[in-house]
């Protein structure tokens, strides 16, 4: 399959396609003899596999580290679950975090919204931030 029919095929650009393979996480592909790529069935596999990682939050460095072991002929069952609960740590933080900058804007908001615009201090650009 040449380039275009693959990114039509999995739902990327020819461009991200590229981006992948010059990152190593698509190994090189094949050239025709008039220098177009040529890549097998199991490219697409390999792409929609990396787009089900990207939407899991991975990165393309964790990606590839599961493709790499894949790669060498190994499973890399236990490196994704060991990623993965990384990843779900990560999010945990992320929605603690945010769920105190909500409370935290929200007070703010609170505090503005009863507030009288005409007593705000003048050398002030806002007292409630």
């Amino acid at each position: 399959m040449r380039i275009g029919e693959v990114a039509a095929a999995v739902g990327m650009t020819t461009k991200t396609i590229r981006f992948y393979e010059d990152r190593g996480l698509l190994p090189p592909a094949e050239r025709s003899a008039n220098g177009y790529r040529e890549y097998g069935r199991d490219t697409t596999n390999r792409l929609e596999f990396i787009r089900r990682s990207q939407i899991a939050g991975l990165t393309l460095a964790q990606i590839q580290g599961i493709l790499q072991i894949r790669d060498d002929g190994h499973p890399p069952c236990t490196h994704v679950r060991d990623v993965l609960g990384k990843q779900i740590m990560d999010l945990d933080r992320q929605i603690a975090e945010l769920t105190a900058l909500r409370a935290s804007v929200a007070g703010q908001y609170a505090t503005v919204e009863a507030a009288e615009p005409r007593n705000c201090e003048a050398e002030q650009i806002c007292s409630y931030i």
